[in-house]
């Protein structure tokens, strides 16, 4: 499988042998126990992530085909799938810091990790050094005795600034930190941060790995087999597992993924320019943009801009609010990667637990919409954006 794209692995995922047949989709192993006739079979499968199916809080065998098919993809060791994208990110930073320990991250952050973040900061001392996405001086700058690792996004949440994955990881590799990063927005499909030096990839399984709305999860993908154990054993105290249903409906949205991301991205490059032209839009943010200030790192980092993008309306939250009402196609729902054509305002949605401050830092304003491009056709979505845009006041 290794030599296969990912376009080819997303389809072919592993699957159990069944005298001597496999079956084509994986099976649901819908089951909380498992039955053991040796005892000392039972002992290893309670302690070892590699052991026998025990319980399916510690393992199940839909869940692991799920995390092995996400390993595979982004040229990991191993994976640990979680009930949620937050659980995949909980899991991880509270399995690899504790109290009194410092980590340094992006300043652009999804809301829900940069409100996890100070709540490690109140509860447990763990401080946090913000730094630019493509600034590894920066990184090496904030370095301390108690730094242990540094924390990314691949493209960031919702302004689309991509990370510098080669320079920051190397920046963190020659302090000896770990690099974390969320790959969500790019998928396997158009970054694997691990071939960047990094340690450790995660992603909200209900994006564009599910891709159909219609699951919550969560996954970290592992480079080294010690860290993978470290955090898997955290993983099971703190419960966050996912049910074998919801792993099987992301294994079978993994088999369409390469062509819904080439939609989805093809989309959003239409969309960004012509709203870039319109009147009503003061700025548009997505990195295949000529004039983004990550289009470098793109070029570099990316086989493709991604799929969401960001545009701030020149009417401010009054536009924004009055332009989502007037939508008819796209829907204003929190989530994307999905079929459908997603739109939001940040400020009360994703970020919203974020103070003043912290929006300006990520260079959100009041009248900043998200949109997370589906597969609708891009005339369609055109017309709709047009028609309400061209009602607002401006």
């Amino acid at each position: 499988m290794s030599d296969l794209r990912p376009e080819t692995r997303s389809v072919h995922h592993p699957r159990p042998v069944l005298d001597q047949s496999h079956p084509v989709v994986t099976p649901l192993y819908q089951t909380a126990s498992f039955v053991f006739a040796d005892p000392d079979e039972f002992a290893v499968g309670m302690t070892e992530p590699d052991g026998a199916y025990v319980y399916s809080r510690l393992g199940n065998p839909t869940v692991r085909a799920l995390e092995d098919a996400v390993a595979r993809l982004e040229g990991g060791v191993a994976g640990h799938a979680t009930a949620s994208g937050m659980g995949a990110v909980s899991t991880v930073l509270l399995g690899l810091l504790g109290a009194g320990d410092h980590m340094i991250a992006q300043s652009t952050l999804y809301g829900g990790t940069a409100t996890l973040l100070a709540d490690l900061t109140k509860r447990f001392g763990v401080s946090v050094t913000y730094v630019p996405e493509n600034d590894p001086d920066a990184v090496r700058a904030a370095v301390t005795p108690a730094t242990r690792l540094l924390y990314l996004e691949t493209i960031a949440n919702p302004m689309t600034q991509v990370a510098d994955l080669p320079a920051m990881s190397a920046a963190a590799r020659e302090h000896g930190l770990l690099t974390v990063v969320d790959n969500t927005f790019a998928s396997p499909v158009l970054c694997r941060p691990l071939e960047h030096g990094a340690d450790i990839s995660l992603h909200s399984t209900s994006k564009y790995l599910g891709g159909h709305t219609d699951v919550i999860g969560g996954i970290a993908v592992f480079a080294d087999g010690d860290v993978y154990r470290r955090v898997w054993a955290f993983g099971q105290e703190l419960g966050a597992t996912p049910d074998p249903f919801a792993a099987w409906l992301v294994l079978r949205g993994m088999r369409t993924l390469a062509l819904r991301v080439e939609r989805s991205c093809a989309n959003a490059a239409v969309l960004a320019e012509r709203l870039a032209a319109h009147p009503a839009v003061a700025a548009v943010h997505w990195p295949g943009l000529p004039g983004h200030p990550s289009r470098e790192i793109a070029d570099r980092v990316l086989s493709g801009f991604g799929g969401v993008l960001g545009f701030d309306l020149a009417g401010g939250s009054a536009a924004a609010s009055a332009f989502l009402s007037k939508v008819r196609l796209a829907l204003v729902a929190a989530s994307l990667g999905g079929v459908e054509t997603l739109l939001s305002m940040p400020t009360a949605a994703s970020h919203r637990g974020m103070s003043d401050e912290e929006l300006t830092r990520a260079g959100i304003a009041p009248g900043t919409v998200r949109v997370a491009t589906g597969i609708e056709h891009v005339e369609d979505l055109w017309a709709d954006f047009a028609q309400a845009l061209d009602a607002l006041d401006y």
